[in-house]
């Protein structure tokens, strides 16, 4: 059986009508281990309602935080208070996102949708990013095809891209594809990405109804079956981290497990989210080291080094719970696990 090569694409944010006039996105430094401790504390405090883009994890990794306008004054006292740095790094998040929405509804007014024009550095709406990989898969038949593995909790089909042998006059490339299957899932979660165009930009987690409880949706990213319901998620529905009631009750989860499961031998599985320049490995719900730690390493001290001799673009790298925090139920560590 060939190797199969999967990349799943976590994509996280785009439009909305919920607004956020006079929300500041802060850049906290924290000097040593205490003042992480600290802000521990503060990312504790749900009444603050506290957006972390980037928690509290080492003196030497910056947090990156959201803070509503009614929590600023607050906020900002705290830090002061106990001599935490701080810097502005949003002064009104609504103006960044009325900005967004203004260029991407002039984008669809003057061009229609083809391969030479797509706009690969935007974020598109869903039905947008679907139009795009249907036009792909008519215009380029023998070299891409696409495959519903899935449905999702509101009925929207999970999509997944397969790309073929014939691509070219790239020997290199014509020998990678020789040996390899490689699968595109672009969105791994579109309920929740079409509710961040059609509600709230900052949406993170599924659409799913959970039992007794007002709040929606799970973190697909804390509902796998790697240490599921340890320290590193949250119990609390509510919380942006809800792990969910149990391993794979997503359906959009589920689909890509499934799908992993039908095709086995695994050699590489890449889940791309859309903050921080960060390349991770497992694990992240344990200490232990992954029997492939070395070779792991080694390949991202690697590709870290290209990217940032490419673009200059500085990324950190290193297992996920040594080098930011712990977190169980992730995607990397079961697709490692199975493999």
């Amino acid at each position: 059986m060939r190797v199969l090569v999967v990349l799943a694409t976590l994509l996280a944010v785009a439009f909305a009508t919920d607004t956020f006039n006079g929300h500041q996105v802060l850049r906290i430094r924290a000097a040593d281990g205490a003042q992480v401790e600290t802000l521990k504390e503060l990312e504790a405090l749900e009444n603050l309602q506290l957006d972390f883009w980037r928690a509290p994890a080492h003196p030497d990794l910056p947090i990156d935080v959201r803070v509503p306008f009614h929590s600023l004054q607050g906020v900002k006292a705290f830090l002061e208070t106990n001599d935490i740095q701080y810097s502005i790094m949003i002064g009104n998040l609504q103006k960044l996102i009325e900005e967004e929405r203004s260029q991407m509804m002039r984008q669809r007014q003057v061009q229609e949708l083809s391969l030479a024009n797509f706009n690969f550095a935007a974020y598109h709406d869903l039905d947008t990013i679907y139009s795009f990989m249907d036009l792909l898969v008519r215009t380029k038949p023998l070299l891409v095809s696409k495959i519903e593995i899935g449905q999702t909790t509101e009925g929207r089909p999970i999509n997944v891209l397969k790309i073929f042998e014939e691509v070219g006059k790239d020997p290199s490339l014509t020998s990678i594809m020789n040996q390899f299957d490689i699968f595109l899932e672009i969105v791994t979660n579109p309920d929740g990405y079409a509710y961040t165009h059609a509600k709230n930009r900052m949406w993170r987690k599924t659409r799913s109804k959970i039992a007794g409880s007002t709040c929606i949706g799970v973190d697909p990213n804390r509902n796998w079956a790697a240490g599921f319901g340890g320290t590193g998620s949250s119990g609390n529905p509510c919380s942006e981290t809800y792990r969910g009631p149990y391993a794979e009750s997503e359906p959009e989860v589920k689909a890509i497990a499934d799908f992993v499961r039908q095709h086995g031998n695994i050699k590489a599985f890449v889940s791309i989210h859309s903050y921080s320049q960060m390349l991770l490995y497992p694990y992240g719900y344990t200490t232990e080291k992954a029997a492939d730690h070395q070779e792991l390493d080694a390949l991202a001290k690697k590709a870290v080094a290209a990217l940032e001799s490419l673009h200059g673009t500085k990324y950190r790298y290193g297992d996920i719970i040594t080098t930011i925090y712990k977190a169980d139920g992730g995607t990397v560590d079961w697709t490692y696990d199975q493999g």
